[in-house]
């Protein structure tokens, strides 16, 4: 089960190590509220983080690291930011985000997924590509953890996470709204690559032993795969959303 945040938009957490924390003062510094730093620290990328820090106003505190490992609860790798974020967010978030969205809606379904170490990179890839929103389904999938939040290197804090209680009637909702939504599926008969992914699109992947679920399936507009020329017969399910969402970003740089 998670936690689903509706009394405002934004929330805070605290994000910890070197790289998710350097990632966020870089493209979000503003979301920022405190940094907790280990006395004793000085090596370089530590000091690229308390320069970058500085540089914004960003009130610093120096603790001892009994006192980060107690606020992270282990390898925060000597810092922690507390950060505004956008949280979790619910159907209600989604279709306000879809209506005042200037850009054609470009969303992530993940189908319940339970790897914390597959959301966090599903994330991170997403952020990149530029999604606006990744919805999971409610029950049985994995929310935001301080894994998920470490391995998405700050994308947690910058992108919307979409907790819906019914994942079909979601689907059919984005339908409605002229969102076309296409599923990945190893026995799909068509290709990623010769599929149009440059209009109003909501990609689906599915968890990572027995990928879509048989509801969300048949809800999905179409299905495609990936081809594939070796013998391993699947991609890790991040890897695939990877692959998948930089082609349909690469189809959208066209139009």
């Amino acid at each position: 089960m998670i936690e689903n945040k509706n009394d405002s938009d934004f929330d805070s957490d605290w994000l910890f190590g070197l790289h998710t924390v350097y990632s966020v003062l870089k493209t979000s510094g503003s979301k920022i509220k405190e940094l907790r730093v280990q006395k004793g620290r000085d090596d370089q990328r530590f000091k690229k983080i308390i320069n970058l820090a500085k540089l914004q106003d960003i009130p610093l505190v120096w603790v001892l690291r009994s006192d980060l490992d107690i606020l992270t609860g282990g390898s925060h790798q000597g810092v922690a930011a507390l950060s505004e974020s956008i949280g979790i967010q619910d159907e209600n978030y989604l279709f306000k985000l879809i209506i005042k969205e200037e850009k054609i809606p470009f969303l992530l379904i993940l189908d319940s997924l339970t790897d914390p170490h597959n959301l966090g990179a599903c994330m991170r890839s997403a952020e990149a590509a530029g999604v606006q929103a990744v919805i999971i389904p409610k029950d049985n999938a994995v929310g935001i953890t301080p894994v998920v939040q470490k391995v998405s290197s700050g994308a947690t804090e910058l992108i919307p996470l979409i907790v819906v209680t019914n994942l079909s009637r979601t689907i059919k909702q984005l339908q409605d709204k002229g969102i076309w939504v296409i599923g990945a599926a190893g026995e799909a008969e068509d290709l990623l690559y010769d599929t149009d992914l440059s209009g109003p699109l909501a990609l689906v992947m599915g968890a990572e032993e027995k990928g879509l679920r048989r509801l969300t399936r048949e809800n999905c507009d179409t299905l495609v795969k990936i081809p594939m020329i070796g013998l391993v017969s699947s991609l890790n399910v991040s890897v695939a959303t990877g692959v998948c969402l930089f082609e349909a970003l690469r189809q959208r740089g066209k139009r």
